[in-house]
């Protein structure tokens, strides 16, 4: 009860006090029954006089009056509005880097201990605790959104057209926040307004939405955003970077609408016969089982206005300006190209940069993938790595899957291989290490760390420099680099070439912060080959579109288009079928976009997860001292996938308070 046991009334109000100030600051539980202590305290008003009132607004809390009553205050409500960003560069957080099969640790390795995208991972996820989830933090988000659209236009010193602007900014957050339920939970309830705290208690409890309205809604938001009247809208690019970066522009919103899309038209919600059973009270129905061919149509067509607005911004692929005095070969160009288009602040490929990275989870991820140079004395730790499965899912130089090269013998894969002077740049010179190292696309060199491989970086960047050469790993047990467990593969990706280690007697890493990508152009591209192939296949009146954008990210890497290298090495010519073409775009997808947390969601909306998971998540024996020893395959861990597994939880507590919500399946 709100107010039991309390003898006074200045204890009293001191205890309403404390409750309205945790119904403000979003700490009650349930985000729907977050209204409930005021309607509670509203009703006890009534034994107070208009002095008590004044009273019991908590010391230094900013009313709507005073938020909304300056541009300067207003626009810290904006920011406000986007600190719900999810931090998608701290696994600790963010369930998308470990909670998959394309990242893992050792239990217990990983700095504090805190293990809970790997605990989703092994299938420890939770109805009662569920790991990592989003639902109070995004609903909150949705509150806040929902009170700046509200009260926004009272702001009485906001230039002309900055209104609009701001609106259309938490618009497109509204829809991201709204997304990010939608991927996590499935159909979600509907924040359109707020309630408010004059209605009767039953309407906080909402039912959920069907995921095809949620996703109209979603696409609703972003159209509003889009369609601001002439001289009012999202900017095409950010002017005052000084202060404005990772702001909402417009090639934000057309690229989310792409993505939001392409990710309704997918077999996960558009006729899953799986979540049939999944019904609220009611026995509305929250997914539709028959497939709806339109929704690729609009998937495409959304697709295709990203990417014109895109180039229209100057946002194009990254390429490693190689000019100046020192001017690198190809070969160190093209890895330059592929690891900064990932970790170059704000390089013209980045579409949408999440700032929130930038304080601390990119520098994190850093820490945890970094070998332990020699001769420096540094922090950093190889505890995140990649299985073999991961490694093995890169191309051969021939730009087709290690399976399918027709000169490649799978069978020796695992033998041992001398690596020669024109493998120096990817492989030290003179070192054996397993054939699977050698003729790899260029991808597998810029973003994977392996023995005997070459870690362009710590100051070592020119090929030709004699004196210091390319710094080459030894990952055995015992050496400089080696660390208490890893995979025998750190994730270069996360690292920018820049960083460097301090010699011994020193201390420290220099690290550089940069905001996480959470949507490149290289990945727009896919998405629109994607959507192609869905509607017509290889082979229709889109297919030059279709083949011409996703040859310009396999060029990017250092590869032939995918007919020539399936017609020169391919055993067969699988582009020329729609199910054939769809893996082809899927396996680059996954190349292209891996550790930035894209497998995650991937995999479960193409609805691939089981089979890939049958696949054991292996490493090499990281207690060897000699090539014979380490390269000996450890079993790990052998995942499952299960219907339930597509989507959280919610949080039970939830399901018991509200009467209309129903648990995800098999939760």
């Amino acid at each position: 009860m709100l107010i039991k046991n309390i003898k006074s009334k200045k204890e009293m109000l001191k205890q309403v006090q404390h409750d309205v100030a945790a119904v403000i600051a979003g700490l009650t539980r349930n985000p729907f029954k977050r209204t409930l202590k005021v309607l509670l305290f509203a009703a006890f008003l009534g034994f107070t006089s208009c002095g008590d009132w004044l009273d019991v607004v908590p010391e230094g809390m900013p009313t709507m009056n005073t938020v909304f009553n300056s541009r300067v205050e207003a626009l810290k409500y904006l920011s406000t509005c986007y600190s719900y960003m999810p931090n998608h560069a701290d696994p600790r957080q963010n369930p998308e880097i470990l909670g998959c099969d394309e990242v893992w640790t050792h239990v217990n390795s990983l700095i504090g201990g805190i293990l809970n995208g790997y605990n989703i991972a092994i299938g420890r996820q939770s109805g009662n605790n569920p790991l990592l989830g989003c639902w109070d933090r995004m609903y909150r988000g949705l509150r806040d959104c929902n009170i700046f659209l509200e009260n926004v236009g009272s702001v009485h010193d906001l230039p002309e057209g900055e209104c609009e602007k701001w609106i259309a900014e938490v618009k497109v957050l509204k829809a991201y926040y709204h997304f990010c339920l939608v991927q996590m939970y499935g159909p979600v309830p509907l924040v359109r307004e707020n309630i408010p705290i004059h209605e009767d208690i039953s309407k906080m409890n909402v039912a959920r939405d069907p995921a095809d309205d949620c996703f109209a809604y979603i696409v609703e938001l972003l159209d509003e955003a889009l369609e601001a009247l002439e001289g009012y809208a999202l900017p095409m690019t950010i002017v005052n970077v000084a202060d404005e970066l990772g702001r909402i522009t417009k090639p934000i919103a057309y690229a989310l609408k792409a993505k939001v899309l392409t990710v309704a038209a997918s077999p996960l919600f558009n006729g899953n016969e799986q979540q049939a059973p999944l019904r609220n009270r009611d026995q509305t129905p929250l997914f539709n089982t028959t497939p709806v061919p339109e929704k690729w149509v609009k998937a495409m067509e959304a697709c295709r206005d990203a990417i014109e607005i895109c180039h229209a911004a100057d946002i194009e692929l990254f390429y490693y300006p190689n000019t100046g005095a020192t001017k690198y070969t190809d070969t160190i160009a093209t890895q330059l190209s592929l690891r900064n288009a990932f970790t170059q602040r704000w390089n013209c490929e980045i579409i949408w940069g999440n700032v929130v990275s930038l304080v601390s989870g990119a520098t994190g991820l850093q820490y945890w993938s970094t070998p332990l140079f020699e001769g420096a004395r540094n922090e950093a730790r190889k505890d995140l790595g990649a299985p073999i499965k991961i490694a093995n899912m890169f191309y051969t130089d021939h730009g087709v899957p290690l399976e399918e090269d027709n000169t490649r013998d799978l069978s020796i894969i695992y033998d041992f291989r001398e690596a020669t002077a024109d493998e120096r740049l990817y492989i030290g010179e003179g070192s054996t290490t397993v054939d699977m190292h050698f003729d790899r696309e260029p991808r597998f060199y810029a973003w994977l760390g392996f023995d005997c491989g070459v870690w362009h970086g710590q100051g070592r960047n020119d090929e030709n420099d004699r004196t210091k050469p390319l710094f080459t790993m030894d990952l055995k047990f015992g050496t400089t680099e080696s660390w208490i467990w890893h995979t025998g593969y750190l994730i270069k990706k996360y690292t920018p070439y820049t960083n460097v280690s301090t010699a011994a007697g020193a201390s420290g890493y220099s690290m550089t912060p940069f905001p996480w990508p959470v949507m490149r152009l290289s990945d727009l591209f896919l998405l629109y080959a994607e959507a192609i192939n869905e509607v017509e296949g290889p082979n229709g009146e889109n297919s030059v579109e279709l083949f011409y954008y996703i040859n310009e990210v396999r060029k990017r890497a250092g590869l032939k288009g995918v007919k020539e290298s399936w017609n020169a090495y391919g055993k067969t010519q699988k582009y020329n079928t729609q199910a054939g073409m769809r893996q082809i775009i899927q396996q680059e997808r996954m190349i292209e976009l891996c550790f930035e947390g894209q497998r995650f969601w991937d995999i479960r909306r193409w609805k691939i997860a089981p089979e890939l998971y049958r696949t054991p998540i292996q490493c090499w024996n990281y207690k060897g001292e000699t090539n014979a020893e380490f390269y000996n395959i450890l079993f790990l861990f052998q995942q499952k996938f299960n219907t339930r597994d597509y989507f959280w939880p919610i949080l039970n507590d939830e399901i018991y308070a509200n009467p209309n919500l129903v648990q995800n399946l098999d939760w």
